[in-house]
């Protein structure tokens, strides 16, 4: 059975940063970052690279079909039996739609939720300093975190109500944050 883990956070929570190096510190565990399996798919110049474009361009959500499946594939397909997927979910419809996919999937668990939690002015500095591309601008970043903050409290509440939210300080060192949630997930595998 693949125990799945997600890592949620505003954008510059440095989601994708902490999953990766814990990955990269321990071969049982495969990270995905939802934001790169998009961008992989948009430089691939497929046809649903070019749809997912339009969405991400602006920093509106990618339709929830083309997310499930994306999800949904890379976790099957995964090479270790721990995934770790940031980025997801970030919205409500998206929340419902995976909890719906895994009642009826025996062969993936949801062990927990972990959301890498910061202040809007430490997320605005980290992605107007680090500028990776054309979505890294005021007015996107302003989009990108209404998204991100809206259906929050929502999602929230949903995974306190199942007893699988963790909620770690995002604004210390990525050692101390890495450190803690590399500790959490391993205590629970």
């Amino acid at each position: 059975m693949k125990k799945l883990f997600l890592i949620i956070g505003a954008p510059g929570s440095g989601k994708t940063t902490d999953a990766q190096l814990i990955a990269e510190h321990n071969d049982n565990i495969t990270h995905y970052s939802t934001g790169d399996m998009f961008r992989a798919e948009v430089a691939s110049n497929s046809k649903r690279g070019k749809e997912i474009e339009q969405y991400i361009s602006k920093g509106d959500l990618v339709p929830i079909d083309i997310v499930i499946q994306t999800i949904v594939s890379a976790i099957k397909n995964a090479p270790t039996d721990v995934v770790v997927i940031d980025g997801y979910p970030r919205s409500v419809e998206q929340m419902n739609e995976l909890d719906r996919y895994l009642l009826h999937e025996n062969s993936v668990e949801l062990i927990y939720v972990i959301e890498v939690h910061v202040g809007e002015d430490v997320a605005r500095d980290r992605v107007l300093g680090r500028a990776r591309g054309a979505d890294d601008n005021n007015e996107v970043f302003d989009n990108r975190m209404q998204v991100y903050i809206k259906p929050l409290n929502e999602i929230e509440q949903f995974y306190k109500s199942k007893n699988i939210l963790k909620i770690i300080n995002g604004e210390r060192t990525i050692e101390e944050i890495v450190g803690e949630m590399e500790a959490f997930i391993k205590s629970h595998i």
